[in-house]
């Protein structure tokens, strides 16, 4: 009888197992079957031989740190270190090893080093990138694990690839980062000294032979399309056909070269040339003779030994006994109002630009840049007599034909018309109530809206509808700009037409021989004349509280009298028309657009209850429109709107109507303030 299939029954290994799976340990690699897999455990999952467990997680325990992925908390945060390795010279007598610094950077997100190099002149040898941006495996026998931050740490020796390198410092994040994650640093140490580097230093360098260097190379790279502009004259007024030149001085501060160019302007019967003197040396002193070929020269050679070319010995000739001296013109040698001699012509510099300017400002400490006046002024332009306006059309129509063979149209202010055009809320149409002037008792109660519209300056009429006027309503002028009255209609000089300052309460205007009174205006125009007060003389608190000043010293004991008898409660305030009929006798040239800003300025606004009814009837027929049901959600987030169980909810605050009453009332004591000033 067979033992029961029992742990330690049996000497099969397969007895409780239940996963089976093969790893994939063979695979093609650039078309080559290969082995792939070596690190992969066997059936089951089983470590085959020589393999080591692989832990399943970190070194730091389970649920500490942020839950963000590594590669967006450490993004572009990279540890820099200072290393140096040793590189062995065998071929060679001066040096045996050779110190070769470097720098090793480790990327956080994604663990992978790279060991680059910083590049040396005149070395000689390939420096960059020694080793390119990977995730590098530890020396052995730990090849199956990469180097992580635990690893690096200053004052100690890593092995990448079979090379030693010894790190010597880091920067001051690596630094901070590296205490934080509570690694001990090791003290810093310094990279030693490359044996060869210091055998060339000790050496002399000098040659043998007196050498010359003529270095311009710093000079270029310094001032390298610097150009310094001056603006001369040239007066050949003494030769036959001459006459005064304006000459373009360029001097080119790379190799203190000059360039001039002439100003010809159209119509000079010059021909245009390219260049007045081409760029060049100039010398000081010109005229002078001709020189042969090599009589000017870099070098000099002092005495000459063997035959010539192959094989004979030359001697520079270090104190330039022979040498050829020639001066030219440098850039401290030009000067507002000073002379320069181009060959020969004498052209004097009379003006430069704003960098020639700071140049000599900044090196040579010049202040004074006078230019130097060499033409006379430019005659007035007489006035071009415009004629008188004939009756066709505009008068700036008629204008621009007058100014051009071609007519055009004439132009609109087009950055005034998209400033002041309709935006939004913003109308920028200033609106007033107003009546006709005139003897006519069916006219005079007839009211008008006038607009005035800032964009074009226009005007426009409109009578609102009135009952058992017997009067029909609609527009009564149509928009556009109006002429002021008493001006000559054929006349030279444009017209003079009505602005927005000229349009205010109580102030009477002549539109097209109708008379008008404006006697209120909306709340958008108060409100506008009042932000805008600098262009409304009206509306500006500063000069109607000046005008209030300026009362006389007898009328200041009735103003206090009437004040106090105006308001027996000693309440503080008093009513609007008591006020407005103080003002109007002071006859202090206050007009009824300031009085009302005085109003406006110290009433008291009462805010009106709200309609409860009405903001309930509003509600329901919008959520009717809308089909709403969800009456339970909008319970709850009543309920928790109500957070102080007052039975309401926040909402915005209903609008005042103080614009739509004349309830004004004055505060008393702000009033007095100003009215008891030291000034009256």
């Amino acid at each position: 009888m067979a033992l029961p299939m029992l742990p330690g029954n049996s000497l099969n290994k397969n007895l409780g197992k239940d996963k089976f799976h093969k790893s994939q340990h063979f695979d093609y690699s650039n078309g080559v079957r290969m082995m792939v897999g070596s690190g992969k455990p066997g059936i089951g999952g089983e470590l085959l031989l020589g393999q080591k467990s692989q832990p399943n997680y970190s070194v730091f325990p389970n649920g500490e740190g942020s839950d963000t992925p590594s590669w967006v908390a450490f993004d572009k945060q990279v540890l820099s270190f200072n290393a140096f390795f040793q590189e062995a010279v065998p071929q060679k007598r001066e040096e045996k090893y050779r110190v070769r610094k470097c720098k090793i950077y480790f990327y956080l997100e994604d663990d992978t080093i790279q060991v680059v190099e910083p590049e040396l002149k005149n070395s000689g040898i390939p420096q960059g990138t020694l080793i390119r941006r990977h995730r590098i495996p530890l020396p052995p026998p730990d090849d199956e694990c990469f180097y992580t931050v635990h690893d690096f740490n200053i004052n100690q020796q890593m092995v990448l690839y079979s090379r030693t390198f010894m790190v010597t410092d880091c920067d001051p994040f690596t630094r901070n980062f590296l205490r934080k994650m509570g690694v001990r640093l090791n003290p810093p140490t310094s990279t030693p000294l490359d044996p060869y580097s210091n055998l060339r230093q000790e050496k002399s360098m000098k040659p043998l032979r007196p050498y010359e260097r003529l270095d311009t190379l710093k000079q270029f790279l310094d001032h390298d399309r610097n150009v310094l502009r001056f603006f001369c004259h040239w007066d050949d007024s003494e030769n036959m056909f001459g006459d005064p030149r304006e000459l373009t001085l360029h001097y080119f501060l790379a190799d203190d070269t000059i360039e001039i160019r002439e100003v010809i302007y159209p119509n000079s019967g010059r021909d245009a040339t390219p260049k007045f003197l081409h760029r060049s040396k100039l010398p000081k002193h010109s005229p002078n003779p001709k020189r042969q070929p090599g009589d000017i020269t870099d070098r000099t050679v002092l005495n000459v030994f063997g035959p010539m070319g192959q094989g004979g010995r030359y001697i520079l000739d270090s104190l330039k006994t022979g040498a050829v001296h020639e001066q030219f013109y440098k850039d401290s040698d030009l000067t507002l109002g000073g002379m320069v001699n181009v060959w020969g012509r004498r052209v004097v510099i009379c003006d430069c630009d704003n960098f020639t300017k700071e140049f000599y400002r900044s090196k040579y400490g010049i202040e004074d840049f006078s230019p130097v006046q060499y033409k006379a002024p430019l005659a007035p332009k007489p006035p071009r007599p415009v004629p008188p306006y004939n009756g066709f059309g505009s008068e700036e129509d008629s204008l621009c034909s007058c100014q051009g063979l071609l007519p055009k149209p004439p132009q609109k202010d087009f950055r005034k018309l998209m400033e002041k055009d309709r935006q939004g809320l913003e109308s920028n149409v200033l609106r007033f109530m107003g009546k006709m002037v005139t003897e006519n008792p069916i006219d005079r109660d007839r009211l008008f809206i006038i607009s005035f519209y800032l964009s074009d300056d226009t005007i426009c009429v409109y009578e609102p509808p009135q009952r058992n006027t017997g009067v029909l309503a609609g527009k009564f002028l149509e928009r556009g700009r109006v002429k002021k009255p008493g001006q000559e209609l054929f006349k030279s000089e444009m017209s003079q037409y009505f602005s927005a300052q000229d349009l205010y309460v109580g102030a009477r205007i002549n539109l097209n021989n109708q008379g008008f009174q404006l006697i209120d205006a909306d709340e958008y125009a108060f409100n506008y004349m009042e932000q805008h007060a600098e262009e409304f003389p009206r509306a500006n608190m500063g000069s109607i509280i000046s005008k209030i000043r300026s009362i006389p010293e007898d009328k200041q004991n009735e103003i206090k009298q009437f004040l106090t008898l105006s308001d027996p409660g000693n309440t503080g305030l008093i009513p609007y028309e008591p006020f407005r009929g103080l003002l109007v006798g002071l006859e202090c040239g206050l007009s009824e657009h300031e009085v009302m800003m005085l109003g406006r300025c110290f009433c008291e606004r009462q805010q009106p209850e709200a309609e409860v009814g009405l903001m309930l009837a509003v509600a329901q027929d919008h959520l009717r429109k809308k089909h709403f049901e969800s009456f339970s959600d909008m319970t709850r987030a009543f309920t928790h709107e109500d957070r102080h169980r007052n039975n309401y909810s926040i909402g915005l605050p209903p609008k005042s109507a103080h614009a739509q009453t004349r309830t004004l009332l004055i505060d008393f004591n702000r009033c007095k303030l100003h009215f008891l000033t030291k000034s009256m």
